[in-house]
């Protein structure tokens, strides 16, 4: 596996990464109804242009086995991890954590004392052993579906 900085020809694969992962990992902890507004197919052309943007100005890095996008994830310069997803079939090897760490190095090198993120249910129990507190359980609403997630944060340590 190689880590490296976001380029923008890696986001189609990351957009489509992002919705099979959904789709598959999480649907033990979400109904399908909530899937389908948290990674609703439609609008796949529109978050490859919005994800292009976000993830060129924040931190942004992706992993690859044999040129293949198997994880990214990203952090804002104000400490806020973004997104955080792997491969539906490169799950528990690993990659994640790789991610996180690097994200909270370069955290660590601007300063940052802690880091946010809002998780899933599926990946609160990964945030808790890198570290994350939860801070409060939270329902967001997408087209009218209420879904669940926790925001969490890290303290860094220097």
């Amino acid at each position: 596996m190689i880590i490296m900085k976001f380029k923008e020809s890696d986001t189609e694969e990351i957009v489509s990464l992002f919705y099979e992962t959904v789709h598959s990992v999480n649907l033990k902890d979400y109904s399908q109804e909530q899937l389908d507004v948290w990674a609703t197919k439609e609008e796949k052309e529109s978050k490859i242009n919005s994800w292009k943007v976000s993830l060129g100005q924040n931190i942004s890095y992706v992993a690859k086995i044999n040129d293949k996008v198997v994880g990214f994830s990203d952090l804002t310069y104000d400490g806020y991890l973004d997104r955080l997803f792997v491969h539906k079939d490169f799950q528990g090897q690993g990659i994640a954590s790789a991610l996180v760490d690097i994200l909270e190095n370069e955290a660590k090198k601007l300063n940052l004392l802690e880091i946010d993120t809002d998780s899933s249910i599926t990946a609160k129990p990964f945030f808790k052993h890198k570290g994350y507190n939860i801070v409060r359980s939270q329902t967001v609403e997408r087209k009218g579906v209420k879904l669940t997630n926790f925001k969490m944060r890290k303290k860094l340590k220097f």
